[in-house]
């Protein structure tokens, strides 16, 4: 395939100090740049800039160069069950998205941290409402279409008997994003069964969220997706990207297992690759990975909230991260700048495993072609010498 689907971010400073050594032996390297004070709160954030400079970023962190258009992508906010409050990173990181003057944001899902039958209706409407109050309010006021993807913790799609396991969840969810004062800025394309599943474009590029908060895609959304991604909208795009909330592939330790991936995780890539989707970005793993198979580029999101895992096949501490996608569109290409949250640093993606090989399938870093992979590493994936 025709596009270039490899470049990455190559600086000269690193990120993670005080980590261990990653399993193929890569090294942190220290960055030399100034770390951002973090407060207890967030300040008021600023209007939206007028004309976009050509690399905006908060004060005092790395400023990559913007392409054509800026995403900004976060995921996994939420903390304990039932929490009303949100860690001090996402605060500070949703005060920080109007310096990188992002076209979007994306969300991998898990905004809330509901998926338990304890909760209350009240209680689960306090949670949607602390939400709006720490991190779509804010957006809103910056003019930040903010686009999403509903985790487990949100409006789970688990089903027995039939029946969904958590419907209380799923109404609240809905009612929450229906609501005409929560607005998301989308210019949507089809949103009949919104926030669950829907399209949308912006500046061309087609996004299609899917409903992957269960492991299980029904016939029925699969149908609505061919056709979706089968469309004049989406086809004469020139770019495609799909967001959903599980990963097609494990790549955290403790998510390496059935239920925590997408069922028949090939058959989904064969999907989006036949419909020349671009990247498919995801959440629940809460480890960062930049990874690719085939002709699919895979964004897993880090978490920004509770509970960052560690990386399989990897030796790195977990850590929380933001990551910054600038599209270039005449080459169908995309740069990710990924922040530790912890010091605000750029990671190196160096410092990441060149491979990930879990339950049902292995996936490259983006840098990385199977042909160049050694004897080892195709033994551990399983692929012929």
């Amino acid at each position: 395939m025709g596009l270039k689907r490899r470049r990455f971010l190559g600086l000269g400073g690193g990120i993670l100090g005080g980590v261990g050594l990653s399993m193929i032996g890569h090294r942190l390297l220290a960055d030399s740049a100034p770390v951002p004070t973090r407060g207890p709160a967030p300040s008021p954030l600023p209007e939206p800039v007028p004309s976009p400079v050509a690399s905006p970023a908060p004060a005092g962190l790395f400023a990559p160069a913007r392409g054509d258009v800026r995403i900004v992508v976060i995921s996994d906010l939420n903390s304990q069950y039932g929490s009303t409050d949100y860690d001090p990173e996402v605060d500070q990181a949703i005060a920080f998205t109007p310096d990188w003057q992002p076209d979007l944001v994306l969300c991998g899902g898990d905004m809330v941290a509901g998926q338990s039958a304890s909760l209350s209706r009240a209680q689960i409407e306090a949670m949607w409402a602390a939400f709006d109050q720490h991190v779509a309010a804010p957006l809103r006021r910056a003019q930040i279409p903010f686009g999403f993807t509903v985790g487990n913790h949100d409006a789970s799609a688990a089903q027995s008997g039939g029946q969904y396991s958590f419907q209380q969840e799923r109404d609240l969810a809905a009612a929450y994003w229906n609501a005409s004062q929560h607005n998301p800025g989308l210019t949507f394309v089809d949103r009949a069964q919104f926030p669950f599943y829907y399209t949308f474009a912006q500046k061309n590029i087609f996004y299609l969220v899917w409903d992957a908060s269960a492991s299980r895609l029904s016939a029925e959304q699969l149908a609505w997706v061919e056709r979706s991604l089968a469309s004049e909208a989406a086809q004469s795009a020139t770019l495609r990207i799909a967001i959903g909330h599980l990963p097609l592939y494990a790549v955290a330790v403790g998510r390496d297992r059935p239920g925590e991936i997408l069922d028949d995780a090939d058959r989904l890539r064969s999907l989006l690759e036949r419909h020349r989707v671009h990247t498919y970005i995801s959440g629940h793993h809460h480890a960062y990975f930049p990874g690719h198979r085939g002709s699919l580029q895979m964004l897993h999101a880090g978490a920004m909230g509770g509970g960052p895992r560690p990386l399989l096949n990897s030796n790195l501490a977990p850590f929380k991260t933001l990551t910054v996608v600038d599209v270039r569109l005449a080459e169908a290409d995309t740069v990710y700048t990924t922040y530790d949250l912890r010091t605000w640093q750029v990671v190196d993606q160096q410092t990441l495993p060149r491979l990930v090989v879990g339950p049902n399938g292995w996936i490259l870093r983006r840098d990385v072609e199977e042909a160049n992979l050694s004897a080892a590493e195709r033994a551990a994936a399983g692929l012929t010498p």
